[in-house]
């Protein structure tokens, strides 16, 4: 039989193949020296342990949204929080493109956790090569 005519997605494997996390130890959060990468590398690591939710900053189970992870990492610095969530954007955006209106409405899209944690953790990449 032959299939070649059916119209498929092609599958990204980082959703496919899982395996456990390994969070690090508690020392390694900062690895990043610039105050806004090292708040997105938090938020980050605040997501994988805390969990992930859409649709609220925090569920009545304690996970947070992308957003969520980055206010409550920030401390009360409004300043490091509007900048760890615009480099956020810009990172959903170099990967999405320019539709995705803001950081909540690219969370909320998704069924599962995976590909906002991953682009938070690109984000925080993104904010230390700039210095940030």
């Amino acid at each position: 039989m032959n299939t070649a005519h059916i119209d498929t997605k092609p599958v990204d494997l980082a959703d496919v193949i899982t395996g456990p996390v390994d969070t690090g130890p508690a020392s390694q959060l900062d690895m990043y020296p610039t105050p806004v990468a090292a708040l997105l590398q938090r938020a980050h690591h605040r997501l994988l342990t805390g969990g992930w939710c859409k649709d609220a900053l925090v569920n009545e189970d304690g996970a947070r949204c992308m957003l969520g992870a980055i206010r409550i990492e920030a401390r009360g610095h409004s300043g490091l929080e509007a900048d760890a969530a615009a480099v956020l954007l810009e990172a959903i955006r170099r990967k999405f493109g320019d539709g995705v209106d803001s950081v909540p409405s690219f969370n909320d899209a998704h069924g599962a956790g995976r590909l906002p944690l991953r682009v938070v953790d690109e984000a925080a990449s993104l904010a230390d090569a700039r210095g940030l």
